[in-house]
């Protein structure tokens, strides 16, 4: 593979976050313009914590395994909440219930603590423990942003990454705004 090597301005853009303390989204290690980011927040995230829902409208489709809720959709497993106009919750049920997947869509956010990543669609797959957000991705942390077509999650290991995967509005890369601390 022919690699290109890293410019100066990367390597110093890249310095300058690092030494800010950016972490992205509770990002264990974000890859960005392919520099890593280290946090220690998601990657501690207990994804077999009981599952807490809220909705205006919930709707049991038993032979489907699966429950739709509507309406200002609120989740909440351990400190990381979800919220959405819509989500549908797929199950199995084999003697005692066990969530398999969520599916969000509709003003999609995540939150943990400060740290808030928005999206069109989310996907939170229990089995795989990876939450993923589609569509005008925008991460906050203070006042740290970064924004692309996609991020995913890994509660597992603790790695994320955001790619651009060919949004419009920044052609396709991904962006952001680090701070910088002030001596």
């Amino acid at each position: 593979m022919n690699r290109r090597p890293m410019s100066l301005f990367t390597k110093t853009h890249g310095r300058l976050a690092l030494r800010s303390g950016m972490a992205g989204f509770a990002l264990a290690a974000c890859t960005v313009a392919g520099l890593q980011l280290h946090a220690q927040a998601i990657a501690a995230h207990n994804s077999n914590a009981p599952v807490n829902y809220a909705a205006n409208r919930i709707e049991l489709q038993d032979r489907q395994d699966r429950v739709v809720l509507s309406g200002n959709v609120v989740i909440d497993q351990a400190n990381l909440r979800m919220t959405a106009a819509r989500t549908i919750v797929d199950y199995s049920d084999s003697g005692s219930l066990s969530i398999q997947r969520i599916s969000a869509t509709g003003g999609v956010t995540v939150t943990r603590g400060d740290e808030s990543a928005r999206g069109s669609v989310a996907v939170y797959d229990f089995n795989r423990r990876i939450i993923t957000l589609t569509g005008d991705v925008r991460l906050r942390r203070g006042s740290d942003t970064l924004n692309g077509g996609r991020l995913t999650i890994d509660l597992q290991t603790g790695l994320s990454s955001i790619d651009g995967a060919g949004g419009a509005a920044d052609g396709g890369r991904v962006t952001g705004s680090f701070s910088v601390p002030q001596n």
